[in-house]
Order: structure tokens, then C-alpha cells, then sequence
């Protein structure tokens, strides 16, 4: 009497599940991998962005085209000061999916000394939301965006900075925790 296996047959859905779980495997690794090198001798770093209070994050600073900044984010943990946005494009989703783009200037006086430099940025929010003029509507659901530091643009103690900044906003609580490298 010879014993068989049963083999079931391998059905699409259950190829598409494995497939999909390896993917992200995969991806979660690389990204892993690539956050370890470029962030490879570089100085951690975390805080908490809130919105300015009145007389706070007043500076007189403009872009490189001399425009005023469209709001500002005071900065508290290693990163002690202000953020200065220049929006240079956004639009949103009819699902309330909002996206934005522009740069940014950073104040800073804290452990790291004193100085600036600039970063580029994109956001990317789920609102309630969106207006017919691409803006956003209603409260923001979930948000978060990625700066990475603009090349030779830090001046102070920030002259020759290199790094990146990832900001999740905490709707519930209405701050913007951060976290980053910065290595010089």
C-alpha cells in the first residue's frame, strides 16, 4: 500500500497573499537597511513641533525669492527654535486625501547650537475634506511629512549639516512629534 500526499492546488488568492507578504518583507528591509546607512554615524534626534504661540516664531525671514513664509511650527526637544514653510504646491483628493509641497527654513538655538538651514518637504494628510480650490476641509484625520536638509545650506553651527526630518502629526493632542539625523 503506497501512501499519498494530498497536494491542494495553489490558488490565486493564496499566491497573491504570499506574493503581497513577501513584497513588504522585502520593502520594510530595504528601507530598514537604508535608514541604518544613511543615518550611519549621524546624530539622532527627536522633539515635538506645536503651533507658535502669540510673539513666538516672529522672525523677519523670507525664501531666496524674498517672499514672507505661509506659517511657522515652533520646535522644542534637539531641535529648539522655529520652522519657517514656504508652501510651493499642493491640491487634495475628492476622498480628503491632501498633498503638499514647498520648503523650509529653520531658526535654531539648542543643544546642537545655534544656526539654520533649509530643508525641502512633502506632506501628505487625510482630512475630512477638500474645498473646490485644492485646499483641505474640515479636521485633519491622520498626517505626516519627510524634510530632507538641503545641501550646504545650514550656516552657524549648522554650516555643512547633512540629514532628514519625519514629523507624524498627533491630531489628538495637536503637536507634531519629530524624529531625524543630522550628521555633519
Amino acid at each position: 500500500m503506497s501512501v499519498r500526499k494530498i497536494i491542494r492546488p495553489f490558488t490565486i488568492e493564496k499566491w497573491l497573499r504570499v506574493t503581497l507578504a513577501t513584497a513588504i518583507i522585502c520593502m520594510m528591509a530595504v528601507f530598514s537597511f537604508t535608514d541604518q546607512v544613511s543615518a550611519a554615524g549621524a546624530q539622532q534626534i527627536s522633539g515635538i513641533g506645536y503651533v507658535p504661540a502669540e510673539g513666538e516664531c516672529n522672525d523677519n525671514v523670507t525664501n531666496e525669492a524674498g517672499q514672507p513664509y505661509d506659517f511657522a511650527t515652533r520646535l522644542e526637544g534637539d531641535l529648539v527654535g522655529c520652522q519657517y514653510v514656504f508652501v510651493t504646491s499642493y491640491d487634495c483628493s475628492p476622498s480628503g486625501v491632501y498633498r503638499e509641497e514647498g520648503t523650509e527654513i529653520y531658526v535654531i538655538d539648542g543643544p546642537y547650537g545655534q544656526g539654520t538651514f533649509s530643508t525641502t518637504y512633502f506632506f501628505r494628510a487625510k482630512f475630512e475634506g477638500c474645498s473646490p480650490d485644492g485646499g483641505f476641509v474640515g479636521a485633519e484625520i491622520r498626517g505626516f511629512c519627510q524634510h530632507p536638509i538641503v545641501a550646504g545650506s545650514g550656516t552657524g553651527d549648522y554650516e555643512g549639516v547633512r540629514g532628514r526630518l519625519h514629523f507624524k502629526d498627533n491630531v489628538v493632542a495637536g503637536n507634531y512629534p519629530y524624529t531625524g539625523h543630522l550628521k555633519w
